[in-house]
């Protein structure tokens, strides 16, 4: 398990993160499972593990998904959810 603290909080919560397309081959996994601070956002857990894995897409090219329901970005995440951020689709 991964830990994204950087603050001194005993208030965290265990998010489990899947990864899917180029964000699986960058964080070199398809999924994980990390402790952050309770309060964090998903904008500041993507900021978080883009850090970490180097990704190379910004946040404003993924959509996000919580608990497999597509979410906004200004959605609140819980301790136990499942986080997906997933890569644009080509269709044809």
């Amino acid at each position: 398990m991964s830990t994204l603290i950087d603050d001194n909080t005993d208030a965290t919560m265990s998010i489990n993160v899947l990864y899917f397309a180029s964000l699986a081959d960058e964080a070199n996994c398809h999924e994980e499972k990390i402790t952050v601070p309770q309060s964090t956002s998903l904008t500041e857990l993507y900021e978080q593990l883009s850090q970490k894995h180097r990704f190379s897409r910004p946040q404003s090219e993924l959509r996000v998904a919580v608990n497999d329901y597509f979410a906004k970005w200004t959605d609140e995440i819980y301790d136990g959810d499942s986080v997906v951020f997933i890569t644009p689709v080509a269709g044809g």
